[in-house]
């Protein structure tokens, strides 16, 4: 079996006795019904597997079977929605959208992520401040459940059970467990759900009318605290899609591709936003923010145009792939954070990060990421992170945080669910997971560990 099956880009690999690709949902169906113990053997252990983007293993298979929805590439777009196969690329429908004049909010870094792969895991990226997640922009879904059952659910359509209530974090950002709140509807459930509650073979997304132009910029600072202080401002006074933030550790690590980045810049700041027109009032706005906040003004770098707006794409999707590309070289899985807290504690947070970094891990770690939802990304350049990555874990929750904001736990952050949930709110997820995969094939391993995600097994 190829190797691209069986790992994801954090470099977790694993092993499956049978690959499957399925043509359609007859076909995806029968191999449900196949696995569930319906042609006389036992259960048989479910991956669904997408692209192989994530970084948390959720699609890495441990054993049985894996199923490739590759070949669910039916891509429609129309006014004001598209209908995408769960094998569909971001970048594909990014693309189709936008030669009908219109665009899909959610921009997660990796476009080459499938469309069922982002819904798995109620996936956001750069323009989730403004935008928010995945979930928010799914407008219909088809799912294939663990019986084999092919059901189309819309938004609005309340869960036909009570699913039960826990306390959600006070974040603009989730993916920790299973969404539970009465009265919730279906596609809330499955959006995050990590391919453990049933099999998405299709969605129809919302799409918005492209805006009129868009002004993008990297904004230097001089040092860390100005630039966390321009963050705390724009955020309450501006109307931007994207506000994301770089430490001076990620601008030296990207000059290696991006000389240009001034000699005396020791933070910075992207943003983009959207105008009504090149002569909108916000231009203006955005020079004088940037004055005011004591940023490298004469240094920083501004666009208008489609072209100068995508070297600062580029820039902003460089720092992922030069931290992967340290991590292959001293050879270690990368195992960055993914915590969000309330966004009065922002500062607090990084403070902390910084704090305990310097102490533990001096010159050997990032930071930068969706600092516009106090949802940054700490990356360590060790092979003996882990231990400090959960202490992280621990202090986010306790300012009312997450443990995971958009990539979800898959299997290498598992156990991070206990530190966010009480048994109590973990044994509701799992009587949700029961309900609707009784026998426990779909994603084992994913949210929780040992050979039967369904049963009553501990955590």
């Amino acid at each position: 079996m190829e190797n691209r099956y069986l790992e994801d880009a954090s470099g977790f690999h694993g092993h499956a006795e049978r690959l499957i690709v399925p043509l359609d949902e007859a076909e995806l169906s029968a191999v449900l019904r196949e696995a569930s113990g319906a042609a006389g053997h036992g259960p048989m252990p479910l991956t669904i597997a997408g692209a192989g983007t994530g970084l948390t293993g959720a699609r890495v298979p441990q054993g049985g079977w894996v199923i490739s929805l590759e070949k669910f590439t039916r891509l429609e777009v129309h006014q004001g929605y598209a209908i995408a196969g769960a094998g569909v690329l971001l970048q594909d429908l990014h693309a189709a959208a936008q030669r009908t004049g219109q665009f899909y909010p959610p921009d997660p870094t990796e476009t080459s992520a499938s469309i069922g792969g982002t819904i798995a895991t109620n996936a956001s990226g750069s323009r989730s401040f403004r935008y928010g997640a995945t979930r928010r922009w799914i407008e219909s879904l088809r799912v294939a459940l663990a019986d084999g059952t092919v059901r189309e659910f819309a938004r609005g359509e309340a869960i036909d059970f009570d699913p039960g209530e826990i306390p959600l974090p006070n974040v603009t950002k989730n993916t920790a467990g299973y969404l539970l709140r009465p009265g919730m509807n279906w596609i809330d459930l499955f959006a995050g759900s990590e391919g453990t509650l049933g099999v998405v073979t299709e969605a129809r997304l919302k799409l918005l009318p492209a805006p009129k132009a868009i002004l993008g910029g990297v904004v230097f600072f001089p040092d860390d605290d100005s630039a966390i202080d321009a963050v705390e401002h724009w955020r309450a006074s501006a109307s931007a899609r994207m506000i994301e933030y770089c430490d001076d550790a990620s601008l030296r690590l990207l000059r290696s591709r991006f000389p240009e980045i001034p000699a005396k810049a020791h933070a910075g700041v992207l943003f983009e936003q959207e105008l009504a027109g090149e002569d909108d009032p916000e231009v203006d706005a955005w020079g004088e923010r940037v004055e005011a906040a004591g940023a490298l003004g004469e240094d920083s770098w501004f666009a208008l145009s489609a072209a100068d707006r995508e070297r600062f794409r580029r820039f902003r999707h460089a720092m992922p792939e030069v931290v992967n590309e340290t991590m292959r070289r001293i050879g270690t899985l990368k195992m960055g954070s993914d915590f969000a807290v309330p966004l009065a504690r922002n500062r607090e947070m990084l403070a902390f990060y910084k704090q305990r970094l310097e102490a533990e891990f001096p010159g050997r770690y990032v930071i930068y990421g969706h600092i516009g939802d106090a949802h940054v990304h700490v990356n360590i350049f060790s092979a003996d992170a882990g231990p400090l990555l959960e202490e992280f874990a621990r202090h986010a929750v306790s300012l009312g945080g997450t443990v995971s904001a958009e990539h979800g736990l898959g299997k290498r952050k598992a156990h991070f669910l206990k530190l966010q949930y009480s048994d109590e709110d973990i044994g509701k997820m799992r009587a949700v997971k029961r309900r609707l995969d009784p026998q426990g094939i779909l994603g084992q391993g994913t949210l929780w560990r040992g050979p039967m995600a369904g049963a009553d097994a501990s955590s």
